[in-house]
């Protein structure tokens, strides 16, 4: 019998072990754990500290941050609001976060990332095209109506284009509570012309050429 094996074992275990806690949020060990929003953070961790569960209360668990129509007047005709437990105490140690996207007329959303969260969306209101490259730079879009829902993969490249005749609006929930975000315009030009927005429009979104 190979002596060796015991130790492949436990050396398998191990490496199931790292793989799960380095692709996720960590668990939570409480019930809730709203967070602490009190006083200036002098310990440093990978999340919030907790409220005292004394002071837990029903109001740390509602939001009214995306109860508002963005301000989309702007280049892009766009609006992000990403909140995240920084901002939402309830959110902490849940490994969740929430965003709204307002897109005026022909409004755009250029090219980002989330590199530790997968993003789920659904059209609240409106006519869009969204759309995600992989790392084989395939593209993978789809035109979505009220009701429709898409998910866009942890880490890649996505979009969404506003090609309806009104104020298009969508809700996301995030599998991580700080999802982060990595800017495609932002990183490659300090600002951008019509001219430029145009093309980056039409490479982004070449509708014949995507898998539906």
């Amino acid at each position: 019998m190979n002596s060796s094996l015991p130790f492949h074992i436990v050396f398998l275990f191990f490496i199931c072990f790292c793989t799960r806690i380095s692709v996720q949020d960590y668990d939570n060990l409480h019930d809730t754990c709203p967070t602490s929003t009190t006083g200036k953070q002098t310990v440093f961790i990978n999340g919030f500290t907790c409220k005292n569960p004394a002071n837990v209360s029903a109001s740390d668990f509602k939001t009214s941050n995306l109860n508002q129509i963005g301000n989309t007047d702007n280049f892009y005709r766009s609006s992000v609001t990403i909140v995240t437990a920084a901002d939402f105490p309830g959110l902490n140690t849940l490994g969740l976060s929430i965003a709204r996207t307002d897109l005026d007329v022909d409004g755009l959303v250029l090219a980002h990332s989330h590199p530790r969260a997968s993003e789920m969306l659904f059209v609240n209101k409106g006519v869009v095209i969204v759309g995600f490259i992989d790392s084989g730079s395939n593209l993978f879009q789809k035109l979505l109506k009220e009701g429709d829902v898409f998910v866009f993969p942890r880490g890649l490249l996505h979009f969404c284009f506003n090609v309806g005749h009104d104020l298009a609006t969508m809700f996301s929930v995030f599998n991580s509570q700080n999802p982060g975000m990595v800017s495609f315009a932002d990183a490659m030009f300090e600002q951008l012309d019509s001219d430029l927005k145009d093309k980056l429009v039409r490479r982004l979104i070449p509708l014949p050429g995507s898998k539906g």
